[in-house]
């Protein structure tokens, strides 16, 4: 499976669709093909606050607490070699 359809897999683009496939393949060339780290970034950046407030008092919630717990599991632990 190339890099491209794994990245949707993991960003869950079928069900909650938010970047281009143009998109997709510059972030993943900005991260240098990363793709933990490009699925990380990409995971914060759904993350923003999506809650819509109607007319009438309806509102929707948001789904950052879900986003921000499927990046904790790509997020790089930032260790160096010394």
């Amino acid at each position: 499976m190339e890099e491209l359809e794994q990245l949707k897999i993991r960003l869950r683009e079928e069900s909650s669709p938010f970047f281009t496939d143009e998109e997709l393949k510059y972030y993943l060339d900005l991260y240098n093909k990363d793709l933990d780290l490009t699925t990380y970034k990409l995971l914060i950046m759904k993350a923003e606050d999506d809650s819509i407030t109607l007319p009438g008092g309806l509102s929707l919630a948001n789904n950052r607490k879900y986003w921000l717990t499927l990046a904790s599991n790509y997020k790089p632990n930032g260790s160096r070699c010394l």
